[in-house]
């Protein structure tokens, strides 16, 4: 498939994303695409019919009417790979393997091997209309994403329900959503609750769970319930959007292994050409062939030695692998990162978000003797209410399961950075926060033992003080992943050595450590830190990735080998990653690795088989075993093959 052919399938994508003028436009655009397509395969059929045509006009004696078809059946069947070549020779200012057909098909007429040159013209042309059907096919993969996308969104406005177009969508609409449709835009469920199917966007079949407050995602499917959701992002934002933007980019990388491919096909025909020119004369005064057999084996090595084949060996197989990644969740940003994941020798993970749920959650409670449960839990959620505070709003969700509904008129908050909290109730002080903050040896009298194990088992400590003496105590943890252990495990399987760069202490990244048996563990590290160790792990490794999800993990994400950032994270950690895991999922990593090594052995496959079918077509051709039909039949029949055997990546 040519250059040309690539860049109008691209057009086709940007063109469907933004309003209904566009996507009429688009779907034009796609129709006439496809049109060209089927011209080009009738102009093939054509050309066959007319070479039988003329070969049986010939065979009963009327030459003067074969030989117009002939020309007729060169100018028809070679009509859109002369074109793609001639056009691709004006543009890049050098030889292709189109023109290498043609001009073996013209020799072939002129040494007067009219039928010769004409099938090849047919086989070739035929080839190329299957070459471009089997290459469509990976496109029409990834451009299925935009068949996803809804077009219209019903909106509650003043005076009723209203429908307008997805671009039109403002931040903060209410947005009506009955069963069976798709979710328009990114929101947040304000009335009603539904099982969601976000396949689409993570490759996991099983129906979601939400209700109020719950995110929901452009291009995902409202199963059962009736919703109501108000917008947070504008079209061009949304997490869809951005899935479509990852992969068109995606298709546009090339590969290390393809760009050397690229390069080294015009030395190769040079290389042809020069080969031919000898073979032109040298067989005539070496090995004595006649001036016509000398020619007619110089069109055929001009034939065979062609590298359709080798040239099609990665990108069909890249393509595929891209877009079987995004029907799993996992969003490649180019082939060449694909291509990486096969080499990697180690993996570092950030822990918040990555290989925790980077919620904090309320594991433990103590509460000095003679103090009401309720009444401890509500004055603390009174006064965490008010904090902004990851750790408080664990604090004020925990209450809250407790079944504290009412909370206590505070005075006099003051929010002390990096410490904790101090309010008053009812003329009474109160402070909330760490040991530091309530006062060491005010803490060292309140469950010290307890205190000291919840410590080493990595739990964050909050300590409550009433008027001086400590009432309370919560620990907190940031639960492990489900799939976090089966993931590690799997990496250590593949021969990775896995690294945790936390900026928390020294007692939680051992805990984390021992419950997720990573292999090091790197405590205490700043955005800067985590940079450097980055480095220190690619000298000693050579080839390594980074995982993470937030704006601090984003420098180690750019200087690794290759980034990978969770689908749930910052923004700025998805735009400055490789890989986006759009189910902030580890194993998701664990199958991108499967998929980037059976690229990388179908590569290995068709490009050995490729110089394999060259070598062997080259050497029947000097030993006089093979015609040019039969000669066009090998070249063309293995490129179709390394297509077709790159196109396996899709089914898995």
């Amino acid at each position: 498939m040519s250059l040309q052919q690539l860049e109008c399938t691209k057009c086709d994508l940007l063109q469907n994303v933004c309003s209904n003028q566009k996507s009429c436009d688009e779907k034009l655009d796609k129709t006439s695409k496809m049109s060209e397509h089927q011209l080009e395969l009738s102009f093939a059929l054509t050309s066959g019919a007319m070479i039988v045509i003329a070969w049986l006009m010939g065979h009963f004696g009327y030459s003067s009417i074969s030989i117009p078809l002939y020309l007729s059946a060169y100018v028809i069947g070679g009509y859109f790979k002369g074109k793609e070549g001639l056009l691709d020779f004006i543009h890049n200012r050098s030889l292709n393997v189109e023109l290498l057909m043609i001009f073996a098909a013209v020799g072939s007429a002129i040494i007067g091997y009219w039928v010769e040159g004409a099938i090849l013209i047919f086989i070739f042309s035929l080839s190329g209309a299957l070459e471009a059907y089997t290459m469509n096919k990976s496109h029409r993969e990834i451009s299925a994403l935009l068949d996803l996308q809804p077009e219209t969104a019903t909106v509650l406005a003043e005076h009723g329900e209203q429908i307008i177009n997805v671009s039109q969508l403002s931040i903060g609409d209410h947005v009506l959503i009955k069963p069976g449709e798709r979710i328009p835009a990114d929101g947040q469920i304000i009335r009603g609750q539904t099982m969601v199917d976000e396949s689409a966007l993570s490759g996991e079949s099983i129906p979601i769970d939400k209700v109020i407050n719950d995110n929901v995602f452009a291009g995902t499917v409202n199963n059962n319930g009736v919703i109501v959701i108000s917008v947070t992002k504008t079209s061009e934002e949304s997490l869809f959007q951005k899935i479509i933007n990852l992969v068109q980019t995606a298709k546009d990388e090339k590969t290390p292994s393809q760009q050397f491919i690229e390069k080294f096909e015009g030395t190769y025909v040079k290389i042809v050409l020069v080969l031919v020119g000898l073979m032109m004369f040298l067989p005539h005064y070496v090995l004595g062939w006649s001036w016509t057999e000398t020619l007619y084996r110089a069109m055929v090595l001009l034939v065979v030695a062609s590298p359709c084949a080798l040239v099609a060996s990665i990108m069909p197989a890249t393509l595929s692998a891209v877009s079987s990644g995004a029907r799993h969740g996992i969003l490649f940003k180019g082939g060449m990162h694909i291509e990486k994941l096969a080499t990697l020798k180690a993996i570092a993970l950030d822990k918040t978000g990555t290989l925790t749920k980077g919620k904090p959650e309320v594991a433990n409670v103590l509460i000095r003797d003679g103090i009401d449960r309720h009444e401890f839990l509500q004055i603390v959620s009174s006064i965490e209410k008010l904090s902004t505070h990851p750790l408080a709003e664990a604090v004020v969700r925990f209450a809250k399961e407790q079944g504290v509904t009412s909370f206590e008129d505070v005075d006099h908050l003051q929010d002390v950075s990096g410490l904790g909290i101090e309010a008053r109730i009812s003329n009474t002080t109160w402070k909330i926060g760490k040991r530091g903050f309530i006062g060491d040896a005010v803490a060292d009298t309140f469950y010290p033992l307890e205190a000291s194990k919840l410590s080493d088992d990595g739990k964050t400590l909050v300590y409550v003080s009433n008027s001086g003496e400590v009432v309370g105590l919560f620990a907190l943890s940031d639960l492990i992943r489900q799939e976090t252990v089966d993931a590690i495990k799997s990496f250590k399987k593949h021969g990775i050595y896995t690294v945790m760069l936390t900026g928390d202490h020294e007692k939680t990244a051992s805990a984390i450590q021992k419950q997720t048996s990573v292999d090091h563990f790197v405590a205490n590290c700043l955005p800067e830190e985590k940079v450097l160790e980055i480095k220190q792990l690619r000298n000693k490794y050579q080839s390594i990735a980074m995982v993470g999800d937030g704006i601090n993990d984003a420098p180690a994400l750019a200087t690794a080998n290759v980034g990978i950032a969770m689908g749930g994270g910052t923004d700025v950690a998805i735009e400055t990653s490789d890989i986006v895991l759009m189910k902030n999922d580890l194993s998701k990593i664990v199958k991108a690795i499967s998929l980037s090594k059976r690229m990388n052995r179908i590569v290995k496959q068709n490009i050995i088989f490729s110089i394999a079918v060259i070598f062997l077509l080259i050497i029947s051709n000097f030993m006089g075993q093979i015609s040019l039909p039969l000669g066009v039949l090998g070249h063309e029949g293995s490129t179709i093959l390394v297509i077709l055997n790159g196109l396996r990546l899709l089914r898995g």
